[in-house]
Order: C-alpha cells, then sequence, then structure tokens
C-alpha cells in the first residue's frame, strides 16, 4: 500500500491581501503540525472573490515570482509537503486567471493550472483556461488540479481521470451546499479516484459591499458565505473526513492511492477501460446553443423495482395505472415486448425495458404501436459478457411530451452518454438499470439529472443498494434570476425521489431542461471546456 496524509484546508479571506497570506501560511503550519504530506487551501486565497472591475481584479492577482507565491514556496519547503494553493494571477500573455499552483516539498513549482469554466460573474473579471490541464507526476503517484465550478460539471475532472490522474485536488470557494452533497464525491466515485476538496468559510462578497450585493440579488447575507465542508473522498464516493460549516478547519485522512488504480465496479466492469471515446466527438464540438422547443411542462412517470419473486407483469399493470406516461422496468425485466404492447392496448403511455437480442443488450421504448426506439447498450460490462455486440451511438425519439434517450444498463455509469443526450436536446433519460453500489442512485445517476438538466426515470430490482429512482428537474433554476424563490444554498441538485416501494411515480418537469443556465452566462451544458477535452475522445491506448 502506499499511505499519504492528507489535507484539506478551509478559512476565509479578506480584501487585504497580506493578512491572507497570512493565514495561508499559519493553516498550513497547522496542516503540516497534524503530520499533512499533501496540503489543499481554497480557491482565491488572496483576495475575496469579488472585484469593483476587470482593472481591479487585475491589480490585486499575482506573479509566480512575486511575494506571495514565493512565500508559499518557502512555507512547503520549510514542512517538505505538496502544497496547493489557488489564486489569481496577471499572465503575461494578458489575461487574468483563477489558478491552481503545486508546489512540491523542495518549493519549486510543479504545475500551474487555470480554471477552465467560469462561473458567473467571474467571466466579468477573470479569463479562462487556454490549455489542458496536465496530470502531475510526483513521489507519490500521479495528481490533477482543478477548481470549483470545473468540478460542477463532468469535463475537467474526467480529462484528469482519463489522463491517469489517482488523486484530484479541488479548491474551492463556494457558497453551495450541493458542491459538499453531491459534486464534490460524485467526481471521486464516477471516476475511481480520491479527491481532496477544499472550500472557503466566512463571507464571499468584501464586507464593505455585501449588504448592497445581498439586495440585489435577493439573498441573505449569510447565504453568500463559503460553505465549508471540505473533504476528502474515497474511489467508491465515501466521504472519509469532512470539515464543518462554518469555521477554519483542517480535514486531515490517510489515503491509500494504489486503491485508485482499481477501476471495476462489483460486478468486474473497469469504467474507464471501457469507455467508448470513439463515441464522445460531439463533446468536442463547438456549442449551438439548444435548438428544439421545449417539452411539456409536466409528465407523470413511473419506474418498478420488483422485489425477487415480484409478478412484473402485474407491477407494469399498477404502474400504467397510475396513468404514467412514461414507465421504466429493469434491464431485462423478463416481459416479453409483445406482452407489453399488449398491456398498452388503448393508452398513450410508453415503456421502457430491455431485452436480450442474440450477442446484443437492447434497449426498447415501446407503445400500443410497437418499437419505437431500439438503443443497443454502448458500453461492455462484466454483467452481461455474452453482450458482446455494442452500439454505435445514442438514439432519440420525440414524444408528444419531449425528447427522450434511452440509456441501456451500466451505459448509466458513463458521464459522456448523459452529455450525449443533452447535446441532442434530450428532455428526459430513460434509464433501465442494476443497481449495485450505494453510490449508483446517489451522487452518480443524480449528477447525470444535474450537470445535464436532464429528467432522468431509473429503473432497477430492488436490492441491497434500493431500488430505482427519478430526478425531476426543478422549475427555479439559475441563480439571482428575478423571478427566482429565495435563495436555498443549493445550486443545480435536483430532489432525488428514491422508490421506497414496487412502483413509484413523480412528476417530470422535460420543459425544465431548456433552461441550462445555472447563472450569468454560465450554461451547464455550452459551457463546457470543449476545446481542452480532445483526450476524452481518444484511445486509451494513446492516452497511456
Amino acid at each position: 500500500m502506499s499511505i499519504v496524509r492528507v489535507a484539506a484546508v478551509q478559512f476565509a479571506v479578506s480584501e487585504d491581501v497580506e493578512e491572507n497570506l497570512a493565514t495561508c501560511l499559519r493553516m498550513t503550519d497547522r496542516a503540516a503540525a497534524e503530520g499533512a504530506q499533501v496540503v489543499v487551501l481554497p480557491e482565491f486565497c488572496n483576495h475575496v472573490s469579488w472585484y469593483d472591475g476587470r482593472e481591479h481584479a487585475r491589480r490585486m492577482a499575482q506573479t509566480l515570482d512575486g511575494p506571495f507565491v514565493t512565500a508559499l514556496a518557502a512555507k512547503a519547503r520549510e514542512h517538505r509537503l505538496h502544497l496547493m494553493a489557488n489564486c489569481t494571477l496577471a499572465r503575461e500573455d494578458g489575461r487574468t486567471t483563477g489558478s491552481n499552483i503545486l508546489f512540491s516539498p523542495e518549493g519549486e513549482i510543479l504545475a500551474v493550472t487555470d480554471k477552465q469554466v467560469l462561473m458567473g460573474s467571474e467571466r466579468d473579471h477573470l479569463d479562462p483556461a487556454v490549455a489542458a490541464s496536465p496530470v502531475v507526476d510526483v513521489e507519490f503517484g500521479r495528481v490533477g488540479l482543478y477548481s470549483c465550478m470545473d468540478g460542477v460539471i463532468n469535463e475537467t475532472p474526467r480529462m484528469l481521470a482519463v489522463g491517469g490522474a489517482q488523486v484530484l485536488l479541488n479548491s474551492l470557494n463556494s457558497f453551495a451546499l450541493d458542491e459538499a452533497s453531491l459534486h464534490v464525491p460524485v467526481r471521486a466515485v464516477e471516476n475511481r479516484v480520491w479527491v481532496v476538496a477544499a472550500n472557503k468559510v466566512g463571507p464571499l462578497v468584501p464586507a464593505r459591499s455585501i449588504e448592497m450585493v445581498a439586495e440585489r440579488v435577493g439573498v441573505p447575507v449569510e447565504m453568500l458565505h463559503g460553505a465549508g465542508e471540505s473533504q476528502v473522498v474515497a474511489p467508491d464516493g465515501t466521504i472519509v473526513a469532512m470539515g464543518p460549516r462554518t469555521g477554519e478547519a483542517v480535514v486531515v485522512a490517510d489515503i491509500d492511492i494504489e486503491a485508485s488504480d482499481d477501476k471495476r465496479r462489483p460486478d468486474g466492469t473497469d469504467v474507464m477501460g471501457s469507455r467508448r471515446p470513439d463515441l464522445y466527438g460531439p463533446i468536442l464540438e463547438a456549442p449551438r446553443g439548444r435548438r428544439r422547443e421545449a417539452g411539456a411542462d409536466e409528465l407523470l412517470a413511473a419506474v418498478v423495482s420488483p422485489a425477487d419473486g415480484d409478478d412484473v407483469r402485474a407491477l407494469l399493470a399498477d404502474a400504467l395505472g397510475t396513468g404514467a406516461g412514461l414507465v421504466v422496468l429493469p434491464e431485462l425485466a423478463g416481459v416479453e415486448p409483445a406482452a407489453i404492447v399488449s398491456a398498452l392496448a388503448g393508452s398513450s403511455s410508453y415503456v421502457a425495458t430491455s431485452v436480450a437480442e442474440g450477442t446484443s443488450h437492447v434497449g426498447l421504448l415501446l407503445s400500443t404501436d410497437g418499437v419505437e426506439l431500439r438503443q443497443p447498450q454502448l458500453h461492455a460490462s462484466a454483467q452481461h459478457p455474452w453482450a458482446s455486440e455494442l452500439g454505435d451511438g445514442l438514439a432519440v425519439v420525440d414524444l408528444p411530451w419531449g425528447r427522450l434517450a434511452l440509456v441501456v444498463g451500466d451505459d448509466a455509469l458513463y458521464p459522456e452518454t448523459f452529455r450525449l443526450a443533452s447535446l441532442q436536446d434530450v428532455d428526459v433519460v430513460a434509464v433501465p438499470f442494476t443497481t449495485q453500489a450505494a453510490a449508483d442512485l446517489d451522487p452518480l445517476l443524480l449528477e447525470r439529472a444535474a450537470e445535464n438538466r436532464l429528467n432522468v426515470a431509473v429503473a432497477s430490482r430492488r436490492g441491497a443498494y434500493g431500488g430505482g429512482a427519478l430526478f425531476p428537474l426543478s422549475t427555479d433554476f439559475t441563480l439571482w434570476a428575478p423571478d427566482r424563490a429565495p435563495f436555498s444554498g443549493i445550486i443545480s441538485r435536483p430532489d432525488p425521489v428514491l422508490a421506497s416501494g414496487a412502483v413509484e411515480v413523480a412528476t417530470l418537469r422535460p420543459a425544465c431542461a431548456v433552461n441550462r443556465f445555472v447563472s450569468k452566462g454560465t450554461d451547464l451544458v455550452d459551457g463546457r471546456p470543449w476545446e481542452l477535452a480532445a483526450v476524452l475522445a481518444t484511445p486509451l491506448s494513446v492516452v497511456e
């Protein structure tokens, strides 16, 4: 085993750069006193992340040879540790960036990576990355660096994991409660890597203007504070250490680096080796905006989660009896398509499931007219070794209430699958699935809905980790929008409806898939770092 002690450090930052530097050094001392060999500081630790304008941000930005950065380098050298600090940098090419700086135990700068996805008002003051972030080889393994909004969507952490990172270091400057509950831990489990994430506490807006900002955006002053809960997350999604919501803290954990080398699911599927880069090309294409008009405001949907011995045909009848316009059965539910069509007689509903067709595992969407959509499984799965004939793309179908994609079985494990759906203006995704692990529904599939603005309905046989779930989109999404309800602290997490019995029903909202703007100028789909993401569509043999 390769055990390393890591620390995620949280603290508050003001407009006083010298005071902020003193805080960085003091908190690094605290982490070192607890034996930390790797220390991660929060985002924008040189200056509070609110500026009067672009010129002000440039004036407050640091340089790599300036006193702020060199003092951090000396502190890393003093304690013989790896230190990641994030600050605004005045780049020689004229850009002002939010950048992670990784220092070696000798005080050398090992890497500088710029934030790729800017959030809201950051776009007014900062410039995004112009190059992909490298994976950095250090004494204990391979690390990747990213920042806050970079982790609210999947591409930046995914690029680092595909590039071979074993540990992801994440600096945050976030008031959002769903960073800690969703967006941080999901990047660990979907990539089977360690994540060390350090967030801010205290005001994220200068004291001189926080009352004015709170009134302008309709948010209580206390909600404009960093949400804390800095954490260390294991490759299976388990949060092994977490800080408090408020107050300074050093969150320490001993991690086994080699645990991130095992990319297998409980059934043995290698979730990195089974990726299909040949299918992911659309993720690299320039954004075109959503073109399809909005779907229906509401869609009643049902997922069927049978236990061993349950009569699935009877449960299907129960689900249709609820009036659901969409019913999702588990993968390989054992009900013949003809029987499903017969059960739909006189109905306008649709039923999704999957069947074995020779050496193909095929998802079917059925109506009273027969098969509306056929979707072969796209990724190899150890759960179904017989399914060797894979599909060559994600199909969609237009229905009276919106556009639907069918994600079959273990295809649901790959963030790229759902990204392909969102790029085709899908409103609802039906997922005939088998739940195998504690993190499958939340955070894994919950994030697929959140980061793509997709309504998702998942059906699975009930087991140790539950059955199905429905993830309806919220009608109240874009931050600081004039008609938004009072801010609850959530940026994009939908409220999951977990199956509590054999049939679970919820109201999905196809029309809400149109709005992908989480904040001013920040689109969850079109804002992806598409120009930097070539590694996602590169065969693994080439990456290695």
